[in-house]
């Protein structure tokens, strides 16, 4: 099991696949062990994949005396590539605190930060958004993991695909099952998020940026995403009338891998 001492815990990564360097992250979860298929198919074919799990989540360990923030999730993230020699990474952030996580990479460490990629992101609280994410941490504490899974799952396919693949969204084996048992980890990655404020910083961002806005995002919507392409400089923004949170179905998942593969290759 791959395990390194990074800024002050102990960190599970993964290295998939050769070529320039990627980092993948998600939301509050993890692209580790034999979660790699929700990974765009073919990424692993031509790009040297590092993935790891966040602290608390599955293999990694964490220190709770230690405040949770992005910041402090951005240097697990650095160090992990620093330990790993690697430089001028593709900064690859999807639905959420990844994408938070690599705004922040990018503008501490701008030597690593090949191109950035965003989706499903913000660069600051609204009250909107905070409550949401206080929503689901209390309906995790209070009324536990299904209630939790099922409410941020409502929110983050549409009514489509939710009707057409709930039983496999929802239970143990469902969205977001790193979480499952593990609620203080979850309070901590809340900690994390609600406290990120980035839109200040964003102007010192040098990497060319790609950010993606989804119209149907009931969670970050445009009116999240959209200060963070205009706050980047020279960044490029798409919105995709069709997508939610997450990217799901097919069609979705091939349109975005062949976007993502075409942004790596241009940067």
């Amino acid at each position: 099991m791959p395990l390194a001492h990074i800024n002050g815990h102990d960190m599970y990564y993964e290295v998939l696949g050769s070529g320039e360097p990627v980092l993948c992250m998600g939301g509050w979860g993890t692209f580790c062990h034999e979660n790699h298929h929700h990974l765009a198919r073919g990424l692993t074919d031509r790009w040297q994949v590092v993935l790891f799990d966040y602290r608390g989540i599955r293999d990694s360990g964490d220190d709770l005396s230690v405040p949770s923030t992005m910041a402090l999730h951005a240097d697990d993230a650095i160090g992990l590539l620093d330990h790993l020699g690697l430089t001028r990474v593709h900064l690859v952030g999807l639905v959420g605190m990844g994408a938070c996580i690599a705004q922040e990479m990018a503008i501490k460490r701008p030597d690593l930060a090949r191109s950035m990629l965003n989706t499903g992101a913000w660069c600051e609280m609204d009250p909107f958004l905070r409550d949401q994410l206080e929503m689901f941490r209390w309906l995790h504490r209070d009324a536990g993991f299904e209630a939790f899974q099922k409410a941020v799952t409502l929110l983050s396919f549409t009514p489509e695909y939710y009707n057409a693949n709930h039983t496999k969204l929802l239970g143990p084996e469902g969205g977001w099952k790193e979480l499952n048992g593990r609620y203080p980890a979850h309070s901590r990655l809340i900690d994390a998020c609600v406290g990120f404020d980035s839109r200040s910083r964003l102007g010192q961002v040098r990497c060319p940026t790609l950010v993606l806005h989804a119209a149907l995002d009931q969670v970050t919507s445009p009116r999240t995403t959209l200060p963070i392409e205009h706050g980047i400089p020279h960044a490029i923004g798409e919105t995709w009338d069709d997508l939610a949170h997450v990217v799901a179905g097919k069609e979705q998942k091939i349109r975005f891998a062949r976007r993502l593969f075409d942004w790596l290759s241009s940067t």
